[in-house]
């Protein structure tokens, strides 16, 4: 009786440990890596090369420092997307109100989830009996919550900003995480330049782990599982740098060509430039803007060397594609993008993104 309770509950929680175990062990280079896939169809279609340009709501992820651009009484922003073959959801919610005339806030939502996944802990009761009516449901979902504040300068063309975050976490009823940090950026204009930085987690994002082992521990045990322990995880800082060129073709053409170079301090990472323990990933996209109506767009992200078998070494990238549209008060995207990593390791799997914003005007009184 014992060896089939054993056999039964690591069958049935098998999936479980899988969904969660990455949870456990994550390297301080990989944190909250939710919240490097990015918002808005906008910015994935060029690739995430936004430091420098962006100007709407999305910035209190992208770089706050671009909120005070926002025009209007009132923007909202909004992302769903659903993740490999629809297991995963990825939602992006963001309001900006300007203050006055020089200043803005913002506030941000990005949730992750994995929803629904089958609780059999359970299952089989301590007479060894199943019991399919004990198998609940849980969910395991990343939170991140921007709070953030642009201003212009006095320096003409100059802004800066800066967004305060939490984490949040869950695993069901098994664990939980709380962590705050700070996002900083500034922008600087100059004709038709545009320059940009952006410091993420500028003092390090410290998340704190809270692990309810009594509702896992028996399993873990049966297992041969680690019994994880309440611990502290800390996000390293990140410095993006970014440029753009902006001119007219025609009168009613105009190119935008965008280059981010995002500097990690974490060790050694599989980009272009590769050190221990500076790394820098550079990124590109370009906008072509046809009247202020239509757009399109394109970029170029992960480039990365891959070794194969024979020990040689080639170069592959992730190319991205995508339009906009405005109509009056809205704006449409759509992005042909990977969720993350190269043609090469992802085949030919791609998303479909779409994302809204609305700007709201008060009527004249």
């Amino acid at each position: 009786m014992d060896n089939m309770k054993r056999t039964l509950r690591v069958t049935v929680f098998i999936a479980c440990i899988l969904s969660s175990k990455f949870l456990f062990a994550q390297a301080p280079k990989y944190s909250n890596e939710f919240l490097s896939i990015g918002v808005g169809a906008r910015a994935l279609a060029m690739s995430g090369a936004q430091v420098a340009t962006v100007n709407d709501a999305t910035s209190c992820f992208w770089n706050p420092a671009g909120l005070v651009n926002v025009k209007g009484n009132l923007q909202l922003a909004l992302m769903h997307n659903s993740y490999f073959a629809g297991i995963a959801d990825y939602d992006f919610g963001s309001l900006a109100v300007p203050v006055d005339a020089t200043s803005t806030i913002g506030f941000s939502l990005i949730r992750l989830g994995v929803d629904n996944i089958p609780d059999t802990t359970e299952l089989v009761d301590a007479n060894g009996q199943v019991n399919y009516d004990k198998v609940k449901s849980f969910s395991i979902a990343d939170y991140g919550f921007f709070f953030s504040y642009s201003k212009n300068s006095k320096v003409p063309g100059f802004t800066y900003g800066g967004s305060a975050k939490i984490i949040h976490r869950t695993v069901g009823e098994f664990a939980k995480v709380w962590g705050f940090g700070i996002d900083l950026g500034a922008q600087y204009k100059k004709d038709k330049w545009s320059f940009g930085v952006m410091g993420k987690d500028v003092t390090s994002t410290f998340n704190a782990w809270t692990f309810n082992t009594e509702k896992f521990q028996d399993v873990f045990e049966i297992t041969g599982n680690e019994i994880p322990k309440n611990s502290l995880e800390i996000t390293l800082p990140k410095l993006i740098l970014g440029a753009a060129y902006t001119t007219p073709i025609s009168k009613k053409f105009s190119f935008t060509l965008a280059a981010d170079f995002d500097v990690t301090f974490d060790g050694q990472r599989n980009v272009i430039i590769s050190s221990d323990p500076v790394s820098v990933d550079p990124h590109a996209g370009f906008e072509l803007d046809y009247n202020h109506f239509l757009f399109l767009r394109g970029g170029v992200q992960n480039i990365q060397q891959i070794k194969d078998f024979d020990n040689t070494k080639y170069t592959v990238a992730q190319p991205n594609l995508g339009i906009g549209i405005k109509l009056k008060n809205l704006t449409i995207d759509y992005a042909l993008t990977h969720v993350g990593g190269t043609t090469e390791s992802l085949g030919s799997v791609y998303s479909n993104v779409f994302s809204l914003k609305l700007d709201i005007h008060k009527k004249p009184k």
